[in-house]
């Protein structure tokens, strides 16, 4: 088994605000986040797949058809645009990076499955400090 990595980058707004708590609330638990003129984020998105190296093509899978899979279904879908207004697989969820790195696991699973290998983890770095991972448990 192995395991192998591709980097895409996109760049989006959000906000994080609970419409059922005061604006108040909103602003002591999410600080700046909850800016009402939204703000924006330089996402770094890493998909891990995990297969066996193919003996005829010498790689698990071929790194343009992951690379398209992530554009067509994700960073097409994300980038330059609102995360909570634009994006279909993002209705009704707060846009907290786990959040969002959840969605896009559950948007990759069905295309990454039909490759020769598996989605192990979604990394998500929102700035180059924070970041997520996950394994889709």
């Amino acid at each position: 088994m192995i395991y192998i990595t591709r980097r895409e980058h996109f760049n989006a707004a959000h906000k994080l605000f609970n419409p059922d708590w005061t604006e108040d609330k909103n602003n002591e638990v999410f600080g700046k986040c909850a800016n009402p003129n939204w703000h924006g984020h330089n996402y770094n998105l890493y998909v891990t797949v995990k297969g066996n190296v193919n003996p005829e093509t010498g790689y698990s899978v071929n790194l343009k058809e992951l690379s398209s899979i992530i554009r067509t279904y994700i960073t097409d879908k994300l980038d330059h645009k609102n995360l909570n207004l634009d994006v279909d697989f993002m209705k009704g969820l707060m846009p907290s990076t786990e959040n969002v790195a959840i969605a896009i696991w559950k948007e990759l699973l069905p295309h990454v499955n039909k490759l020769d290998c598996k989605l192990h983890s979604v990394k998500l770095f929102e700035t180059e400090n924070n970041y997520v991972e996950y394994f889709g448990e």
